[in-house]
């Protein structure tokens, strides 16, 4: 008997290390004495025997289970047994006393065969190999079935059992790499092998059973149970390249992968392309089989990305391929290898070059077939079909326009497609068709024709086509219900910008009346609970039915239903807040887990892109409907947020903070074990795939700018860290982003310029009080160096174009100013690297870490790229935005920080770094500018409120520069640079650019543009306004550049019509006193003379001087007398006397004297009469005017009359309408009993040269448009005598009245007085196209009395008066037809006269 299980070992007590030794090598001498003296007995070789007995005793031990079917494992006890004979096979073997050859024929004679786990040991151990125990097997087949069903077993039992996992992994390994090394063998293995004959093949048909055995359950996943599902999990373990790593040769496991990958794709090739263009939607990355993903992301291992597509590319053009798993193929691509977009495109190109070559629709096929599936993996991992569709044959350079053969081979292919596209396919065709020749366009037809009618089939009419539709959308379930609302929000956005019914509503409602009138005005019409105050939708519906687009029984069904549905609105509500499905929300946050547990391990970073697939799946289902693909219009469509209050649905805000949090907890988490540069592309993936959801995009961006605009200083370390590293991936993924359309609660004049998403993050970053500049140098630093340390690797080239510039500039602004030590030149040894320990220290110091940023020498070459630096301008910009009363400097540390960075910094800076180039007078322009475009600027912080306070430091600055180069001027008197007034020539500049226009926004903001403009000269030196010349030994006074800005500009934002503003003229005068000190001796000669030019050049100054007098009195007298200590200048005197007269004159009954241009008198003596509180003297003191005051009342009623326009354009004037009227027509009254000529003061400057020529420059251009109004208020006064007297009055009646049509036809599609009072004092400047309905209300009130009364007075007018009215006669008759003809009639008799004897007019 064969002592094989004798435990030597057992018998033998512990005796030291050598008594070991001795009773081991005693032990194998009996044992192998023991089977030489049986051998012998038995007349067998000693070998022979040995390998026998070990067969019995290991079928022996394998038999002990108790299993009923065999198990490919052993139990302990087994393992046990097994492992002490093993031990006396190597010591057989070891002294030559076995057999191999014949234990491995003997062991396939067992009763049961061997089971998986004692060969594995026969293997691991060297005592039989697999291959040579292979071998030895008469029957192939038999043992390929055996190691089938075996592996299936061990990856069954593996799953089944926790404690068998890693036991079952070696076996799996081990017998893989003997599976390749035999089955894949290269030609140069070969001749080393040929002692196996059966192994390669026993080998391969192993792993293509086993690769069937998965493949089979692919297509039926849902029926199979879940352990096998999880066995087979197990089996593709031995597609893990680490597996094999040495012991199998580079190109023989690229030979099996390659191998495997081709029998996956041509597996059971039964589905036709019809098929796959039907069912391809089910086969994405989401949708295919987990099994058949991994399997596919475990062989890409092997290969680079373009390998990969290579080797689809061939079996593609060699074999019949499973279009499922050839498009899940595709899909796996795009998913996981961030090289397969451009490999697809280039594939794709290829594919349709190589169609239209040889008009081979197979490769059509194909090349639709893929570029589909791949876009349906959203637009983060590929362009949009409709997108490449375009881009493809949109254009006549596509394949398609070589010739008419392949344009009708194009057509004919789609043609074929269409029984079996989806609508949203041929939705894409249609509206996106190819691009044909005028000559060929009916076979264009022919196949729209095709597809509608599979449209029609398909029961989607595409007159039911959304105004809005996202054509490249592959969700089939979208009906026109649902459409019809996503139109409505896209109409409702639109018009919230533009407050205009957009054009595709108005189109619609025309040419597509069955959809506007069926699902458009259903969806925008639900009933629902009005608000109180009326929001954008009523205001939207309200315009409709202006328009007479929705009709009134349809509106009143409408109200009606709202008011049935207010009783349940808190019931509504909270039903609208939870109507969506929290399973989702659920399952994407267990996905969200997943991911970051995968994050963190860095092993695991591969599976990291499948999973985000998963993600983006469940983030569609939570979003409501899967438009994975965005048509290429909407992603243009700029997004719409509103930065002063952000609207968020709750469930769209909801899911923004999952995506948030988890990726803050996963760069965190991440951070924790590896800095940025070694976390790989995860977290870039990750914010990758959120851009692709463009639906998710608003709240997303909605989202950031609370909590970085609104909330950002309340935010802690963590979250400041997160959300700047969040920004940088956007910025990373920006080319998925559409620009950004920031809404600041108010209308403005301009429309808001679009931003790009880098912008965007400049306006929500904002410097005005310590908090904010706290956060924003938190935020900017922590971007800045997550991105420094993130993209280390990346070129200088790369990182400039990854790095947002508003980022940069901020940081450029707030570390020099509040870190003294980033003013100077860096040291060389300053420059430190940048460690990511700093930032990611909960015990952050953020001003250390920025300048740590600051210091570090790649980023000072950053700040040297043009798009980083921050011009003079900029800093401004910013430095303007500052609440001084909220700085987090101190005055004092602003003034210094000020000095440095003007006159340290930007002033001598070049200006190809944003610079002045020491020009000074090129810096004072830009100061003007800015503070200018600043105040134009809307402030962020007040919400609307426009901010009108210049910045006192900015602005004392500026003085300092004015009066240096003033002192300067003075050493230059007498050449050409001295005598040109540069702030003037600033200020003309910038209205210059902007076109003097009759828009509504133009014109506001002209407005306003001069009143800052009126504010910059206050705020200057007033010496500043008024040039100063040598001319010969005197200096000389020259106010030109002053007065021709005034006639220019000035006078149009003086809101009395014909006198400045108090400021500007108060400012003027004194700067004409302090001027005049450079005249020395001439002083008073230089005052006389600027006054004294006043009178013709500019007579505004002089009429304001009138109206501001008792205020402006005290205050020159005054500084004369500080100035000269002499009797004022004498035309100053002369001025104090028109004011006494008129005071005396109005008071005491004297006569009032004539002196001077009738005009001047009589605006103090008009502005004396306002200033009268008591009324009736007036009335007996215009009687007391002598018989040769003609003039003086004519210009008397000019300046009335202004005040009868100043008290309905500008009430804040405290002008009383009512007053200005009656003592308007005492004055004309008077005129009318001395028989005055006064209509002409009615013609515009041009129109009369000699007469009331200065009282017309003098007004203001609104003033004088609204004469024709002031005109038709004086039809009290016209009487019979009136027009025979004057013949020109038939002629300028009519004139008027042609102005005023034309004013009521230029503000007939303006909004009202209310809407149009955009500017900073809206009381003051109203738009003139709105003017005549501000005058009177109603503006047709005011036609039609001036109607009446021409057409009561043309037929009692004598013929005289009908001379020359040919001039206006054609364009009365198109303006108003009927008073036209009535011209007409009456004006016969006086043609002949006409033609004889001309009336002079004039």
């Amino acid at each position: 008997m064969f002592l094989f299980g004798f435990q030597v070992g057992d018998s033998v007590k512990p005796g030291g290390q050598g008594g070991v030794e001795h009773q081991e090598v005693s032990s194998e001498s009996f044992i192998v004495s023991v089977l030489q003296e049986q051998a012998s007995r038995l007349g067998v070789p000693t070998a022979i025997l040995a390998a026998k007995n070990a067969v019995t005793n290991i079928e022996r031990i394998c038999q002990v289970s108790a299993s009923p079917s065999p198990v490919p494992l052993l139990n302990l006890d087994q393992r046990k047994r097994l492992s002490c004979l093993l031990q006396t096979v190597k010591d057989l073997l070891a002294n030559n006393v076995f057999c191999r050859s014949f234990f491995c024929q003997e062991m396939w004679k067992m009763k049961d065969p061997p089971v998986l786990e004692a060969v594995w040991h026969l293997h691991r151990g060297d005592i039989v190999g697999l291959g040579e125990l292979l071998e030895s097997n008469p029957a192939a087949p038999a043992v390929v079935e055996w190691l089938c069903s075996s592996l299936r077993g061990l990856c069954e039992q593996a799953e089944s059992s926790s404690r068998d996992v890693e036991l079952a992994g070696h076996v799996l390994s081990d017998f893989a790499i003997v599976f390749l090394q035999n089955g894949f063998q290269q030609t140069s293995e070969l001749g080393r092998k040929l002692e196996f004959k059966k192994v390669p093949y026993i080998c391969h048909a192993v792993l293509q059973r086993m690769l069937t055995w998965v493949l089979d359950a692919v297509g039926k996943e849902k029926q199979e149970d879940v352990s096998t599902l999880q066995a087979m999990r197990f089996w593709l373990n031995v597609f893990n390249v680490s597996v094999y790593k040495s012991a199998v040769r580079p190109d023989s496991l690229q030979q099996f992968f390659r191998h495997t990958l081709t029998e996956v794709l041509t597996y059971n090739p039964l589905l036709k392309v019809s098929d796959a263009i039907h069912m391809q939607k089910e086969w994405s990355f989401t949708r295919t089989c987990s099994l058949l993903t991994t399997l596919y992301r475990k062989l890409f291992v092997a290969f680079s990305a373009k390998e990969s597509i290579c080797q689809l590319q061939q079996v593609l053009e060699t074999h019949e391929v499973n279009w499922q798993h050839v498009l899940s193929c595709v899909s796996t691509l795009v998913v996981c290898q961030a090289e397969a977009e451009q490999l697809f495109k280039d594939l794709l190109s290829h594919l349709l070059i190589k169609a239209f070559e040889n008009y081979d629709m197979e490769n059509m096929v194909t090349a639709f077939l893929i570029a589909r599936q791949a876009a349906l993996e959203g637009p983060a991992v590929f362009m949009p079909y409709s997108e490449w569709f375009k881009a493809s044959f949109g254009n006549a350079g596509g394949h398609h326009g070589s010739s008419k053969k392949a344009l009708v081979f194009l057509f004919e292919f789609l043609s074929e497609l269409v029984p079996f596209e989806a609508a949203p396919y041929l939705k894409v065709h249609i509206m996106y068709p190819p691009f044909v020749p005028t000559k060929h366009r009916s076979i264009l037809l022919e196949y729209v024709t095709l597809a509608k009618t599979r449209l029609a089939d398909l029961k989607v009419a595409i007159e039911d086509m959304g105004l809005y539709e996202d054509l490249s959308s592959t969700d089939e379930s979208v009906q026109p219900q649902g459409q019809a609302l996503r139109d409505v929000e896209k109409a409702l956005q639109i018009f919230e910008n533009t407050r205009k019914i957009p054009t595709s509503v108005i189109e619609a409602s025309i040419f597509r009346r069955p959809y506007y009138t069926s699902w458009f005005l259903p969806a925008l019409l639900r009933p629902r609970v009005l608000p109180k105050t009326p929001d954008v939708r009523m205001a939207f519906i309200d315009s409709l039915k202006r328009a007479d687009k929705i009709s009134s029984n349809l509106y009143s069904t409408y109200t009606q239903a709202c008011r049935a549905m207010k009783e349940k609105m808190l019931q509504d509500e909270s039903k609208i807040e939870t109507s969506y499905s929290k399973e989702p929300v659920e399952q994407l946050k267990a996905e969200l887990a997943e991911l970051r547990m995968l994050i963190v391990d860095q092993a695991k970073h591969e599976d990291v892109p499948a999973q985000i697939a998963v993600i983006s799946d469940r983030l569609a289902s939570v979003l409501g409907h899967s438009d994975y693909e965005n048509e290429a219009a909407t992603l243009n469509s700029p997004i719409q947020v509103d930065i002063s209050a952000p609207r968020l649905e709750p469930c769209h805000q909801s899911v923004v903070d999952l995506l948030l949090t988890s990726f803050c907890q996963n760069l965190i988490a991440a951070s924790y074990f590896n800095p940025p540069d070694r976390q790989g592309p995860c977290l870039s993936l990750f914010v990758r795939m959120m851009c692709g959801h463009r639906n998710l995009l608003p709240a997303l961006l909605g989202r950031l700018c609370q909590l970085i605009y609104h909330q950002g200083p309340s935010l802690n370390d963590a979250h400041i860290l997160g959300l700047a590293a969040f920004v940088i991936h956007l910025s990373e993924s920006r080319a998925l982003i559409p620009e950004v359309e920031a809404n600041f609660a108010i209308s403005q004049p301009v429309p808001e310029k679009v931003l790009s998403v880098s912008e965007y993050w400049n306006c929500l970053l904002v410097c005005r009080t310590e908090e904010s500049f706290a956060f924003c140098l938190r935020f900017c630093t922590a971007a800045a160096s997550y991105l420094m340390c993130k993209f280390s690797s990346y070129s200088h080239q790369d990182l400039c174009a990854l790095l947002p510039p508003s980022l940069v500039k901020k940081l450029q602004y707030i570390v020099p100013r509040l870190c003294l030590e980033a003013r100077g030149i860096l040291c060389e040894e300053a420059k430190t690297d940048l460690i990511w320990s700093s930032l990611s220290c909960p015990s952050l110091n953020y001003k250390r870490a920025s300048l740590c940023l600051w210091k570090q020498a790649r980023f000072q070459e950053l700040l040297k790229e043009k798009a980083f630096q921050l011009s003079f301008r900029e800093w401004l910009l910013l430095e303007l935005e500052v609440y001084p009363e909220k700085d987090i400097l101190s005055a004092s540390e602003r003034q210094d920080f000020h000095y440095w960075a003007i006159y340290q910094w930007y002033l001598p800076a070049p200006s190809a770094s944003g610079g002045c180039d020491g020009d000074l007078e090129k810096a004072c322009g830009i100061i003007i500018n800015t503070i200018l475009d600043s105040l134009q600027r809307l402030d962020l912080g007040s919400y609307g409120q426009s901010k009108m306070s210049v910045n006192p430091d900015i602005l004392c600055k500026l003085q300092e520069m004015v009066l240096e180069l003033g002192c300067r001027r003075k050493l230059l008197s007498g050449c050409l640079d001295a005598q040109r007034h540069f702030v003037f020539e600033f200020l003309q500049e910038r209205l210059k650019d902007r076109k003097h226009g009759f828009a509504l926004g133009e014109q506001l903001w002209r407005q306003q543009e001069l009143l800052l403009h009126r504010r910059i000269l206050v705020g200057l030196p007033a010496s500043a306004l008024i040039l100063t010349f040598r001319k010969g030994k005197k200096t000389m006074l020259d106010c030109e550049d002053f007065f021709r800005f005034v006639n220019s500009e000035l006078k149009n934002v003086c809101s009395r019509g014909y006198a400045l503003s108090y400021d500007i003229t108060a400012h003027f005068f004194r700067g004409l006193l302090t001027a005049s000190l450079d005249c020395e001796e001439w002083a008073e000669e230089g005052v006389n003379g600027v006054l004294t030019a006043c009178q013709t050049k500019c007579p505004i100054v002089l009429f304001s001087a009138a109206l501001w007098w008792p205020r402006l009195e005290p205050v020159l007298c005054s500084q004369w007398r500080r100035l000269f200590g002499a009797p004022l200048a004498e035309e100053l005197e002369r001025l104090r006397e028109w004011q006494s007269s008129a005071t005396s004159f109005l008071s005491s009954g004297v006569v009032f004297p004539l002196s001077g241009p009738p005009w001047i008198s009589a605006a103090f003596l008009h502005c004396s009469v306002q200033q009268q509180s008591p009324r009736g003297r007036e009335r007996n003191a215009l009687r007391r005017l002598g018989t040769d005051t003609e003039q003086l009342l004519v210009s008397l009623l000019f300046f009335s009359l202004m005040d009868l326009i100043s008290a309905k354009i500008a009430p804040k004037e405290g002008v009383d309408f009512q007053t200005s009227l009656e003592w308007s027509l005492e004055i004309l009254q008077c005129l009318e009993e001395r028989g005055t000529s006064w209509p002409l003061l009615f013609h515009s400057a041009e129109e009369d040269p000699r007469k009331y020529r200065v009282l017309h420059s003098a007004a203001s251009d609104r003033h004088i448009r609204l004469l024709p109004v002031a005109f038709y208020s004086l039809t009290p006064c016209f009487h019979q005598e009136l027009l025979t007297r004057e013949q020109t009055f038939l002629y300028v009646a009519l004139d008027l009245y042609i102005q005023l049509l034309r004013l009521f036809v230029e503000g007939k599609d303006l909004p009202q007085a209310d809407q149009a009072g955009q500017s900073p004092d809206p009381a003051e400047h109203v738009s003139e196209a709105c003017l005549l309905c501000v005058l009177q209300g109603d503006p047709l009130e005011v036609i039609s009395t001036a109607r009446r009364f021409l057409l009561g007075a043309i037929p009692r007018c004598p013929a005289p008066s009908f001379g020359n009215i040919r001039l206006l006669l054609d364009t009365c008759e198109e303006l108003d037809p009927e008073l036209g003809a009535t011209l007409l009639h009456f004006s016969r008799p006086a043609v002949a006269m006409e033609l004889d004897d001309e009336l002079a007019l004039f």
